[in-house]
Formats: structure tokens, sequence, C-alpha cells
């Protein structure tokens, strides 16, 4: 029995787990006391890391229709279903969807995208249209970098507001801060104060200094309210030398008052300008936007004014208010920017622009179902499951079952990939090494962590990496090479930003190790692989520390605080503003020990009560003839479902809230424990031709149904 320390790869939170490990076996796993940034704080996802590691139903062996084989016979049935459709109908009839946990891999971060390069298709779908594809947008038009995102320095800030964001249960998003919580608690205890803007009382709302519920949708129009207040009231911050479109911002604002949006957001006007003020006068403020702000309508629109209120109020890279990370891997050096711009390219069918190199998954049927000369024929998944998670999934489920071909790299039968032809299961995560190439540029404090394997590779399994790679060279027509040539390339390519000298230092015993190992030494900290490995609690790098004007990309070389695109959008924002629902509006929710679809098959993570109900206020229910625990039929434009009511004034009246992930009662998968507990799937109810026009983000929030008795 030993014990080894790694990064829990659950969540973006980043924690640092301590690991008993008693022969082959991860025996218990509890928060690392030592570690520089977590401290010992650990979920309960965390805590059953070596549950999931040895899930029973977890895949060991390829699958080929079904039946475990052995991994050459795998590669060939991957070359003999893509090659022929690629050779005849040319890349473009093969799609690529990559789900959320690529970023939580060092293959996903370091492969994927070589892979998808290799593909040369348009059709690159992912799980960000349907989460945070509006920050990217945003920010992009901001500071010229769609991977530029400003971070609330928590640990020094007096004021925080927080908007469609729920860290009590998610652990943060977009913002890595290992026991968020514990961030947030300590806030009011050293006399600041933070605000939550949720149409729910979540467990963050009630833990807040104030919780303000607003209309599900409606973000953009209370923070531009806000926005006009600051100019009103004569609030303004002095604003640096490197920002422009201050003024134009003021004439976006003027008919966006307190008055004009409190009824449609259900915010008191008074309120709004109370807000601004609190923002204003705080010694440093800031302003975090989550997934409520993202996938609703105008959810480019309202990351964008996240960070214009964080702009104006004096707050944008400054400690204490939000501020840009720098990675280990990551150079931080100044360059010059080109900007940012979307609709490189257009989807075949509907038309909906490129942004950020794939298109909005909401077409993604759409290309699979429509007869033409570059109908998506085949598709690979790498870790993803969207016949869940993608809005009108029923539609895309039915449009999977229709393919010619697909291939899925994932460690589970599941919803999406019982679909796929061939399944090629990623190496164990006790097997693989870890570092956090997206997590470590997003976190609240600068610092460096590696986890090498736990255990060693199994004889004659490949490493994920491998298989990525060998896809790669199957997608550019060298099936029978050595995926070493491709591990070699990619190396290659790395070392051109190191001095020649640098390049016989390269250490690692694995292609991902020797990578990593690259990107840190050519890092603005010039740290190498060893130093890593000689830490195993971390490298504390200190706090964030301001990087304005050098980390913009934008041609101007200023943050362009009113981008053209966002103007434009913000007469469509002010055309809705005499718009009300009558009726319901559907929102999600997440669960601490959920990750989207993901989590379900641990019995420790699902246990007790049922989670997947649909949320509604007593007066709601009493005026629909719903009961506590009945059941409630839930319709939309793209479906309908049954699930078991749950009366609660936690959430605001008109709206009812049903959790996102599940639904795990289809034929053919291969999760026992999940089948037990099946839940309802909510995006059987979201609606595939509603998307924000900036990002093509999917709307998932404030979606109208009708609810009655089933």
């Amino acid at each position: 029995m030993r014990t080894a320390y790694r990064t829990c790869p659950l969540c973006e939170a980043a924690c640092g787990l301590e690991l008993t490990v008693d022969g082959d076996r991860v025996t218990a796993a509890r928060g690392d006391r030592e570690h520089v940034f977590s401290h010992g704080f650990v979920c309960p996802k965390g805590a059953t890391f070596g549950q999931l590691n040895d899930d029973p139903d977890r895949l060991r062996r390829p699958l080929v229709e079904g039946v475990e084989v052995g991994w050459a016979e795998a590669f060939r049935a991957v070359r003999e279903g893509l090659r022929p459709l690629i050779e005849r109908y040319g890349p473009h009839s093969v799609a690529v969807y990559l789900g959320n946990p690529n970023v939580h891999t060092m293959a996903g971060g370091l492969y994927v995208p070589p892979l998808v390069r290799a593909l040369g298709s348009r059709n690159v779908f992912s799980a960000s249209t349907v989460d945070q594809m509006p920050k990217h947008v945003s920010c992009g038009y901001l500071f010229g970098d769609p991977n530029a995102i400003p971070v609330p320095d928590l640990d020094r800030t007096d004021f925080l507001l927080i908007l469609g964001a729920n860290p009590w249960e998610s652990n943060g998003s977009l913002a890595t801060a290992a026991d968020f919580p514990g961030r947030l608690t300590a806030l009011p205890a050293r006399g600041g104060r933070f605000v939550v803007v949720d149409p729910r009382r979540t467990r963050t709302a009630e833990a807040a200094s104030d919780h303000i519920p607003i209309v599900p949708g409606t973000d953009a129009l209370l923070l531009f309210a806000v926005v006009h207040s600051l100019f009103a009231d004569s609030l303004l911050s002095d604003i640096p030398d490197y920002v422009a479109g201050v003024d134009e911002v003021r004439e976006l604002s003027m008919p966006f008052s307190p008055a004009a949006v409190s009824g449609a957001c259900g915010v008191p006007a008074d309120r709004i300008r109370s807000l601004a003020r609190e923002l204003a006068t705080a010694p440093t403020a800031a302003v975090y936007g989550r997934i409520g702000t993202c996938t609703v309508e105008f959810g480019t629109l309202t990351s964008w004014l996240v960070d214009v209120l964080n702009t104006l109020t004096g707050n944008l890279d400054r400690p204490g208010g939000v501020m840009f990370p720098l990675a280990a891997h990551t150079s931080g050096q100044a360059r010059p920017g080109k900007g940012f711009r979307t609709g490189r390219w257009h989807s075949r069918v509907r038309g909906l622009p490129e942004v950020k190199g794939e298109l909005p998954v909401a077409t993604l049927a759409d290309e699979i179902e429509t007869a033409g000369d570059e109908r998506v024929r085949a598709l690979i998944t790498i870790a993803g499951n969207p016949a869940l998670s993608t809005p009108n999934s029923g539609r895309l489920d039915r449009a999977l079952a229709g393919l010619d071909f697909m291939v899925s790299v994932d460690p589970y039968l599941n919803e999406t990939t019982r679909h796929a032809g061939v399944v090629l299961p990623p190496t164990d995560p006790v097997r693989t090494g870890h570092y956090d190439f997206a997590f470590l540029t997003l976190a609240v404090r600068n610092f460096a962590a590696y986890s090498p394997p736990v255990l060693p590779p199994e004889p004659g399994v490949p490493d994920e990496c491998d298989v990525l790679a060998r896809l790669s060279l199957i997608l550019t027509g060298q099936p029978d090479e050595d995926p070493a040539l491709f591990h070699d390339h990619l190396l290659r390519q790395a070392l051109t930003r190191l001095p020649a000298g640098e390049h016989a230092r390269i250490t690692g015993d694995r292609p991902a190790e020797r990578l990593l190992d690259a990107a840190l030494r050519a890092g603005a900290y010039r740290l190498t692989l060893q130093d890593l490995l000689d830490a195993p609690h971390g490298i504390d790098l200190g706090p964030l520390q301001p990087r304005l004007p050098g980390a913009l990309r934008t041609a101007s070389g200023k943050v362009e605080l009113c981008p053209p695109p966002l103007a434009a959008e913000t007469q469509r924002l002010l055309e809705s503003l005499p718009r009300r629902r009558d009726g319901m509006v559907l929102i999600g929710r997440r669960h601490l020990r959920s990750n989207n679809s993901w989590m379900h098959n641990v019995s420790a993570l699902v246990k007790g009560r049922s989670r997947c109900t649909l949320q509604i206020h007593p007066d709601d229910a009493g005026r629909l003839s719903l009961t506590d625990g009945g059941p409630a039929e839930v319709t939309s434009r793209a479906g309908a479902l049954t699930a078991t009511v749950e009366v609660t004034d936690t959430v605001m009246p008109g709206v009812a809230s049903l959790p996102h992930g599940w639904g795990h009662d289809l034929p053919g998968v291969r999760l026992s424990v999940a089948a037990a507990t099946p839940g309802v799937n909510s995006n059987v109810l979201t609606d595939e031709l509603v998307i924000d026009p900036l990002s093509g983000n999917s709307v998932l929030n404030g979606i109208p149904v009708e609810i009655r008795p089933a």
C-alpha cells in the first residue's frame, strides 16, 4: 500500500488528490492538504476517483458492432469505415464532435487539435456551443483573443456580483478556483460582500449577502441598466488610455434605463441603481457571469456587458477585480494582434457562421439528415454524449442512427456511443499523466502541477495519445504508419518555440510528457517537467498580476469596448424589451455530485432521493393543479416528457427547473447504475432552431413550455 498524488480530472477546480493505492487499485481518495492551490479541499466527485476508475461498466477493450475485439482489428474497422467515405465524398462528409471531458485530459489538449486539422472538415462541433461560446466571442471582440478570459480575483476582491452561476454546486466554471465556496465564504469574513442574480435561490444564493431573482434570459437588460446608471449617476472610474469605445457604449445604454427594463427583468429599478453604486464605490469589485448568462438568447451580449461593467468601474486587470491568469505553459509575451472574427465558413444547411473553428452543434442533425453532395455521412465523437447534451436531442439521436459510419473514443457505451460501429476506450485515468492545459489559463491564482501516472500502462493497451495519433494517421491516408511518427511530428513543431540548445534537454517517458516539457521550457516561468515532478503538490506562482495592454491581441492594440457586431446586437435586444412572455419558462440546474451526463454511473454519486425532478413554485403548482411527487407533462416546440414534480419556493414563480444530463433509459446503453435511476432528458425540450446568433450557442434557459398533470 502506498500514497500517490494527482490532480482531480472531474471538474474545472483542479483540486489536488491524495490517493491510497493498494496493488493496482485506488482504494481511497481525499484532498491533498499540502496542495498549493486546493489546500485539502475535495468534493464528492473527487472522493470517488477510485470507484470511477474501477467502474465495471467501463470499457477495457474496443468494440466493433458491440463485440469486443483487439486493437488491430478495431483500427482496421475504422479505416474501412472512414477512408472510402472520405475518398468518395471528401472530408466534409465526416464530422467531429468533441465533448467536455476532452479539456480534462492531456490527450484532449495535445492531440485533438491535430486530429481535427488532419481531417480538414468544416463540420467540427463541440460542447462549447451548449456551454461557453458566448464568453469566447465577447472576449475575442474585446481583447482580440477568444481564450483571453478574465477571471474574478476572488481572494482579494471586496465586492463580487455573480450572475447565472452556482459555484456551491458546480465548483466554478471558466474560473478555476479550488474550494470556490470557501473563497466566497472568506469574502464577507474580511468585510466584503457578494450578490447573486439568479431565478433560483441556489446554495450560492443562500450564502450570499443578497439574492436578486431575475426573469430567465433577461440578464443583458439588467446589466445594460446598470451601465446606464453608471453614466447617469456619474459613477465611472478613470478609464485607461488603452480602452476605446466608452462614448459609444454610453450612447448604446441610453434606452436601457432601470425604469425601462425593470418590468421585463423583474428587478426593481431602485435595486438596479443601488447595484451600480455598490459596484462603483467598492474599493475593488468583480462581475462574474457563467452558464446561465451564456445559454440564453442574448448570451454574447450578456457576456460582453459583464466585462463592460468590469471596465467602466475600473476593475479590469486590477487586483481585486478581474484579471488574466498566466499559465506556466504559455509565454505571456506581448505581440501584435490581428483581432477576432467569425464566419470564415458557414454550415451547409442553415448557413450558420463558424465561430472559433467550429459550427453550432444545434445544426448537426441538419447536416446529417439533409441530402446533398457534402452531407455528413460519418461522425467521430471524442469524449462526448450529444444524444443527451444537445438541443432537441431526440432528433439528433434519430439522425445518428442514420449515419453510414460512426467511431467513438469513449470509456462507456452510452446514449451516443450505442450508435457507433467502433468504440475505442481511452486509457484508465490512473494510467495517464495529468496537466490542466485549459484550466490553468483560467486559475484565480497562478500555479502549476503535473501528475505522473499512478499505475504503469497495461501491456498491449495503447495510451489515449496513441489512439488519437492512429486516428489522425487514418484520416490522412496513412493507416499503417507507426504512431511514433505522429508523436515525433508534434514534438518537432513544439521545439520550434525553443532555442536549438534546449532541444536535447527535453525529457519525459511518454509523448505527452515530452510535449509538456517543451511547452514549459518555452513558457513564462521557464519551468521544466522535472520541476513539476519534484513538486507533487504543485508550484505556487503567485497571485494574478496586471497584464494589459501587453495581453491584448486586437488590431488596434486597445480594449475594443464597443465592437460593431455587439453594437448591432444591441438593437435586437432593444426590440425585445417590450416583449413579455406569458406562461412558464424552463431553466436547468446543476448538482455537486454530477458533471453533465458522465458521473451518473457511480453509486456513491447517485444514492439518495432522485435529483432529476421538475422544481416548481407553490403558486404555480396550485394554479396548474400539480402535486409534490406527482407526475407532470412538460411540452415545448421540440418535444415532450413526463417528470416528477418537486414543489419548492427556491424557484421564482413562472419558472420551472429541470437538471441537465439525465435520461439513461435508452436501449443498448451499458450503464447499469445510471439505468437504475435514469431520470429524464431535459434536452428533449430544448429547441435546436433557437440560438444566440453571434456565437451559435444553444438556448437552454428560458425555454417556453406548457406544464400540466400527467
